[in-house]
């Protein structure tokens, strides 16, 4: 199971950090992605963290604000985001599976991932 939480609201160029704990049999994890989500559009992957080599990756649309980061001994997953703008807004979700598969690949179709986390509200006011 994972848990996201941290979000909140945050004026233009703030900050928050997202954190996703997993829980139970976490063991067999690959990795941890965080997606965003706006109403009436797709989940679209934001970061992510492979464990089996920590690579990390961003979108293009990140890159230089958004930092993901882990902590084995909490099983947890963090997600610093600096310089937040409006655009930035939406529901923020934490997902992995047990199936390996290239972070490049898990960012562009969350579909992909089987295990998911109740997601956390992330509101950017201009």
């Amino acid at each position: 199971q994972l848990q996201a939480s941290g979000g909140g609201l945050v004026q233009t160029g703030g900050s928050l950090r997202l954190s996703c704990v997993a829980s139970g049999s976490n063991s067999n994890y690959v990795g941890i992605s965080w997606f965003r989500q706006v109403p009436g559009k797709e989940r679209e992957g934001v970061a992510c963290f492979s464990f089996g080599d920590d690579k990390k990756y961003y979108v293009d649309r990140v890159k230089g604000r958004f930092t993901i980061s882990r902590d084995k001994d909490k099983a947890t997953v963090y997600l610093q985001t600096n310089s937040l703008k409006p655009d930035d807004t939406g529901v923020y979700y934490c997902a992995t599976d047990t199936v390996p598969s290239p972070c490049q690949v898990v960012l562009r179709d969350y579909r992909g991932l089987d295990i998911w986390g109740k997601g956390t509200l992330v509101t950017v006011s201009s």
